[in-house]
This record gives structure tokens, C-alpha cells and sequence, in this order.
């Protein structure tokens, strides 16, 4: 008789991460994405054309999405990362199949927020085929957003504005949950570009955790604000994992007394 007390393991599990960039339309997220381990991209958006990378055909569909992962799932490659560039354009070819299903020209028509729920039956779907992607060919997961203004209310009634990934809000949940991290790409603020008068090159900054400006997260212990590169979220993945993965010291035996 199997019992699953002997499946039981302990300590970290090392596994590809599954992180979101989001930011302001030109910031660097597709550069982010680029210089991942081995990436190709699915893109839902037509603005790679100055990036060196590998990509599949634009996605017209969320079918088209869909099978682009599943032939990274099936074919033979070495590609290690799968970027989607971009989620917000995605969340559009997904609200297109909602408005096809109910028959509507628009997903306000369906009812009140019945369209947004019922798109979450796609996009639990992609997420579960990511997962696959994780874990049997072991691909890092990067999905790019555009950003957005949101107000956001506090428990205690004090309400401000916040940059947020540019999805619905149920999506935009469900999305950030199922992410290791979630980093908004922006400006320093010493070399914000409104703020600089000289042709100095603004320095290009992400932010990984939650703000009053804007929503961020992380799992890696990582400091608030870091250069948006991948060398720099690499470093702490790597440094994560080996203070796990190094043998303890073993304390010495005290001499017991005669």
C-alpha cells in the first residue's frame, strides 16, 4: 500500500522562474526579454522587428498562441525561455473568442463583468500549458505588459493612483499570482527624462517590490529597485538557490562532563 508520507521532501526546489515585466511602451521589457537563456518569442504584437531574437509568426489568435506552446512542448528544440510579448494584446484575442462564443460584438454586452470571468477559462488554460513548459522541458517563463494608471483603494480609505500591468483586474490577478516575480520597469528618478536637461541616457531601472506607485513582487529577497537587465534578476536566482543547495557546517561535539 502506497502511503504519501514516504513522498514527503524537504528544502527548496529549484525550478524556472516565471516572471512579468511590465512598463511604459519603449522602456527595455522585450531587450529583458532577449537576453533570457536561449529565448524565442510568441508574439501577439508586431514590435520585434529591431530585436535580434527568435520568434514564432505574429499570434491573430489565441489558437495561434496556444499551439506556438504546444509545439515548444512537442518538437524537439533548445530553446530555453518562452517570452509572450505581449500579455495585454493577448488579453485582446482572448476577450475576441469570449465576444465569438456569446455571439456579442463586445464583452461589455455579455453582462456585468460575466465577460471577464468568462475569459479566465482561457487564460487558466495558457497558464497550465506554461507549466508544462516548466517542468517537462524545463523553459523559463517571461511575460511582457504594457502599464497602466490605476486608483487603488486602502483598507483604511486613503485612495491613490499606482501603475499596474495593463490587464483587467480579474485577469491581472490571477496572472500575478501564478508569477515567482512581477517587476516594473521604469525610469530612475534622477535620470527620469522628463527631469533631464542634458543628452544623458536615462537610466532604465525595475522595481521588485510593491509601492505605493506601483505593484511589484518577488521571491528572491531581492533589493526594492535593480538595473533592468537579466544579469542582474539572474544573480539572485543563482544566489537564492546555492545558499540552499551548500552544505551546513556541522556543529562540534561539547565534551561531556566526567
Amino acid at each position: 500500500m502506497s502511503r504519501l508520507i514516504s513522498q514527503v521532501s524537504r528544502g527548496k526546489q529549484a525550478a524556472p522562474r516565471r516572471v512579468m515585466p511590465y512598463g511604459t511602451q519603449g522602456i527595455g521589457k522585450s531587450t529583458f526579454g532577449a537576453t533570457a537563456p536561449a529565448p524565442i518569442f510568441v508574439p501577439t504584437e508586431d514590435g520585434l522587428g529591431q530585436i535580434d531574437c527568435a520568434k514564432f509568426p505574429l499570434a491573430r489568435s489565441f489558437a495561434d498562441v496556444m499551439l506556438s506552446l504546444r509545439e515548444l512542448q512537442e518538437a524537439p528544440h533548445d530553446f530555453r525561455t518562452v517570452v509572450i510579448d505581449s500579455l495585454d494584446w493577448l488579453e485582446r484575442l482572448i476577450f475576441e473568442d469570449v465576444c465569438k462564443s456569446e455571439n456579442v460584438t463586445n464583452i461589455e454586452r455579455i453582462g456585468y463583468q460575466k465577460g471577464y470571468t468568462f475569459a479566465l477559462n482561457y487564460w487558466r488554460p495558457l497558464l497550465g500549458q506554461l507549466d508544462e513548459l516548466r517542468y517537462r522541458r524545463g523553459m523559463t517563463i517571461v511575460l511582457i505588459a504594457h502599464a497602466k494608471v490605476e486608483k487603488f483603494q486602502t483598507p483604511e480609505d486613503v485612495a491613490f493612483d499606482r501603475f499596474s500591468p495593463r490587464l483587467h483586474k480579474l485577469s491581472s490577478a490571477l496572472v500575478q499570482e501564478w508569477c515567482d516575480e512581477v517587476f516594473f520597469a521604469t525610469y530612475s528618478a534622477a535620470t527620469d527624462p522628463k527631469k533631464v536637461r542634458n543628452s544623458a541616457v536615462p537610466e532604465r531601472i525595475m522595481r521588485t517590490v510593491e509601492g505605493p506607485t506601483h505593484v511589484a513582487k518577488n521571491r528572491l529577497n531581492m533589493p526594492p529597485e535593480l538595473p533592468l537587465e537579466w544579469a542582474a534578476y539572474e544573480y539572485f536566482i543563482e544566489q537564492s538557490y546555492k545558499s540552499h543547495t551548500q552544505p551546513q557546517p556541522q556543529e562540534e561535539p561539547q565534551p561531556q562532563p566526567a
